[in-house]
């Protein structure tokens, strides 16, 4: 199929997803890398009560909070 006829059909309101290999489709800068990482043990208490606390894992803290700083630093730099 023409990638015309492809615009068409979604243009259209036709479905067009049956058209595209989803088992290759690739997330940029989403793909995961392992890293290991060494906490003092009273960061690992406090991180697990914060995780109980919201009912979630320990990592899922960590995540949120480093996405939070590193959001936060670039929306400062743009503001410079």
């Amino acid at each position: 199929m023409k990638a015309e006829e492809l615009d068409l059909k979604f243009e259209r309101g036709e479905p067009v997803l049956e058209y595209f290999d989803l088992s290759t489709v690739k997330r940029p800068q989403l793909e995961i890398k392992r890293v290991n990482v060494d906490f003092p043990m009273w960061m690992i208490q406090a991180l697990d009560r914060e995780a109980q606390r919201l009912g979630i894992h320990r990592q899922a803290v960590i995540k949120t909070w480093i996405a939070q700083r590193l959001d936060g630093q670039t929306t400062a730099s743009k503001n410079y």
